[in-house]
């Protein structure tokens, strides 16, 4: 067996410490985790989101989901970058850009091209008011070029509570993951339409409870 390098070794030990903090339950309700090409996208809340979507998934549907991360935070420091890049494979997109900048949907198109499944936000920005903010075009013109990936909304519950806005040290709070029904552009269905449509299937995915 080949010896495990320093970023596995820290992938495991971080989803097992996702586990240990929040419990990162993975409830599997409308499509189960199998090792199928996937865009996952999920209501977004904190920096952590994306932890404890991929510490929920299992260990081979993590190797082949690559998670979206902001340029200008997650490499901000030598750190971040290593993490996101070497233990993650995070896949770098930039919220602001300039007229010469590549479109912000380019290395997602990549990664997807190579057949990586994605963990992606919607909203573009976090946000603490319980419902998730009107969704950004970039899902739409996603599943228009990739209409043989499947589009898995999910629900995020506590996470807030674990890394809220501020906040860089985790609390221990139980949190859960739902996934639901794989989604599908319809065809002629127009932008607006779908990503309202989308927006209700991650709000499906909520606790009762809530």
């Amino acid at each position: 067996m080949a010896a495990m390098t320093l970023a596995e070794f820290t992938g495991l030990f971080l989803a097992s410490l996702a586990r240990l903090i929040t419990g990162a339950q993975g409830h599997w309700k409308g499509s189960p985790p199998k090792a199928e090409q996937r865009i996952y996208f999920a209501n977004h809340q904190s920096h952590f989101d994306w932890v404890l979507i991929w510490a929920a998934l299992p260990r081979d549907l993590r190797a082949r989901t690559r998670p979206i991360a902001a340029r200008d935070y997650w490499t901000s420091s030598r750190f971040k970058t290593w993490l996101t890049s070497a233990v993650f494979n995070a896949v770098y997109v930039s919220r602001t850009r300039t007229a010469e900048e590549q479109d912000p949907l380019e290395p997602l198109v990549e990664a997807l091209n190579k057949g990586d499944s994605l963990v992606i936000f919607p909203e573009g920005t976090r946000s603490n008011k319980g419902e998730p903010q009107p969704f950004k075009s970039g899902l739409f013109h996603l599943a228009e070029q990739f209409p043989q990936v499947q589009l898995i909304p999910a629900w995020i519950d506590n996470v807030q509570r674990v890394m809220p806005k501020g906040e860089v040290v985790p609390a221990p709070i139980l949190c859960t993951v739902t996934f639901g029904a794989a989604v599908q552009l319809q065809p002629g269905e127009d932008k607006r339409a779908f990503l309202e449509r989308a927006r209700a299937a991650v709000l499906e995915q909520r606790p009762v409870s809530q």
